[in-house]
Formats: C-alpha cells, sequence, structure tokens
C-alpha cells in the first residue's frame, strides 16, 4: 500500500484501522509494521506514520539508483536473450508516442522496462535494492514535469541501453543506465530544492 501510494508520507498508522483492512489480527498486523520500520517504510512517532524523504536526501537517491540501474545493466547484458530484447523493444516503441500517451502511461511503461532488466540481471539482492530506490524515488513526491524534448531523449536512451543489452556489450549497458538515471536527477534536483 505504501509503494502503491495508498498510503502517503507523513500519514499516521492505526493498527486497529490496519487489521480490518486486511482482515487479520493485530499481531500480524504489528511484526508486518516492525518489520517494515526496519526496512526504513515506516517511523513510530507517537504512533506509526509513514516515513518521508527529506529533500536533502535526493542526492544520494540518485546516486544510489544510478549505481543500482548500472549493476542490473551490466548483470542483464551477460544473462539476457532475444526474447526478452525483443519485448523491451516493444516497451521502447510503445514509449515513442510521448505527446499521445498519458503520464501515467508512459510511467507505467517505463517502470515495466526498468524492472525487466532487474529482473533479468537474475540477482535477489539488487533486485531488492532496486525496489528499495524505487520506494524512495516516488516518496519524494516530485514537483518537476518533464518537459517533451526530454521525455524524447529518456526514451533515446532506453534505445541504447537496449542496444548495449543486445550486443552484451556490458560496460556500455552499465555506462548509459547511469547516465539516464544521472539524466533524470539534473532535471529533478534543481525543483526539488528550488
Amino acid at each position: 500500500m505504501i509503494l502503491a501510494a495508498e498510503l502517503k508520507p507523513g500519514q499516521r498508522l492505526v493498527e486497529e484501522d490496519l487489521c480490518e483492512r486486511l482482515g487479520v489480527g493485530r499481531t500480524p498486523v504489528r511484526e508486518g509494521l516492525l518489520l517494515l520500520q526496519g526496512e526504513g517504510y515506516l517511523a513510530r512517532e507517537r504512533g506509526w506514520i509513514v516515513q518521508d524523504i527529506d529533500a536533502s536526501q535526493v542526492h544520494a537517491i540518485f546516486e544510489s539508483r544510478a549505481a543500482i540501474e548500472g549493476a542490473t545493466a551490466r548483470l542483464a547484458a551477460r544473462r539476457i536473450d532475444a526474447q526478452v530484447c525483443d519485448e523491451l523493444a516493444r516497451m521502447v516503441d510503445a514509449m515513442e508516442p510521448a505527446d499521445t500517451l498519458t503520464r501515467s502511461e508512459l510511467n507505467r511503461i517505463n517502470n515495466a522496462f526498468h524492472a525487466r532488466i532487474v529482473e533479468c540481471a537474475g540477482n535477489t539482492l539488487l533486485s531488492q535494492f532496486h525496489e528499495r530506490t524505487q520506494f524512495y524515488y516516488w516518496m519524494l513526491r516530485v514537483p518537476v514535469l518533464f518537459a517533451h524534448q526530454e521525455i524524447v531523449r529518456s526514451n533515446e536512451d532506453h534505445r541504447r541501453i537496449l542496444a548495449a543489452l543486445r550486443e552484451r556489450d556490458e560496460d556500455t549497458a552499465d555506462r548509459v543506465a547511469r547516465q539516464h538515471v544521472e539524466a533524470t536527477m539534473a532535471i529533478v534536483e534543481p525543483g526539488l530544492h528550488g
């Protein structure tokens, strides 16, 4: 519910409400809350609240995302097959008419593209780290709308990542995936601090 933004940053959680909503007793809810606290999703401040992200952490979040995206692209280049490359190509093509897609549809396809690469990397720990950085990124509640040319450039990055994956070029896949995240950081960071 946190990752799907059904529960918002700073929102107070009431155990009884969660029990009713989830249809379970207090013990599993409490165990779940403690686990989520340990993973950084919740804080305990006179009750449970959904963790908010401090804007000062933005750079660290993007550095982490760049490292993880690069590492997963490198491993995916080592392990990917032609069928998955074709699947990724369809996603890239689907993102091409950026002016006719809704932002939510574009985000859905973009997330699926990156998630598929993470899956192809075949590394459970990196997958967990990727999920965590995705959580932090969405918790930023990014107030930046990307311009049309930035969306087009982003999909050009997707095409370069895909080309490196098809060629099984680990170094290029890593480098381009990192640059892709860094380009997003260059757009988002000023909007968060400005």
